[in-house]
């Protein structure tokens, strides 16, 4: 009698997922949380300084010049306000409306000059450095050439001015009385755009956007690609 014929076959093991293919979803949630950890909006410091406002008789808005650049017209209103801010987005504006009419409306034209309504706002003893007091807020009308600068009007009526060597309007009135445009503790707010208002020269921002900075998406894709190189040998060999 002829006997069966007995399969060379093995056996074929059950098919299992190493418990290394399974790892890696986990492994590279974990380490792609911890680099983008670093990827969140940074943050700038902010600067004490004196800001430059024009008004338009209803509201104030942030110069695009300089005090020292910037020429105004007859009836004009300009405002200065010390404070604490990161960049124009921020910054504080005078306290006191930009009201022509209520600074200069008992200063007659002449020919052959002009006036410029001046508003200045040391701000608030939270912004002030530490052992100043600021002073009340003040307007005057300055009278000057036609051909006058904001900084020739804002010295008619605000004197003692400070500069330092980069032009940088450090003290209206003798205040502050020391510092100028110095970093203080960090605002929270985002990253200051260079303002031409602040000193008539630019300030460089010292930091990026909100946006993840190149290193961090670097990282990111590192470890994705390692993730995806381990997924690929964990099924090569289960193959």
């Amino acid at each position: 009698m002829r006997r069966p014929a007995i399969s060379a076959r093995r056996p074929v093991a059950p098919v299992t997922t190493p418990a290394r293919l399974t790892a890696v979803p986990a492994l590279f949630t974990a380490l792609l949380a911890l680099v983008l950890a670093g990827a969140g909006p940074a943050h700038a410091a902010g600067y004490r300084y004196w800001s430059f406002w024009e008004g338009d008789g209803r509201a104030w808005a942030y110069a695009t010049q300089g005090p020292a650049l910037a020429r105004p017209a007859d009836g004009a209103v300009n405002g200065y306000r010390f404070a604490v801010s990161a960049d124009s987005q921020d910054a504080a504006k005078p306290r006191e409306a930009p009201d022509f009419a209520a600074v200069c409306g008992s200063t007659p034209e002449r020919s052959g000059s002009k006036r410029v309504a001046v508003v200045v706002d040391a701000g608030t003893a939270a912004d002030a450095p530490e052992g100043e007091t600021p002073p009340a807020p003040r307007a005057a009308c300055a009278r000057v050439d036609t051909d006058a600068t904001s900084a020739d009007a804002l010295a008619a009526v605000a004197k003692p001015l400070r500069y330092n060597g980069d032009a940088l309007l450090c003290g209206i009135t003798g205040y502050p009385a020391s510092g100028c445009g110095e970093q203080v503790a960090d605002t929270g707010a985002a990253s200051p755009t260079p303002s031409p208002s602040i000193t008539g020269a630019s300030r460089k921002s010292e930091e990026t956007d909100g946006a993840p900075s190149a290193g961090v998406l670097t990282g990111a894709a590192a470890v994705l690609a390692l993730a995806v190189a381990a997924t690929w040998q964990a099924r090569r060999r289960r193959a």
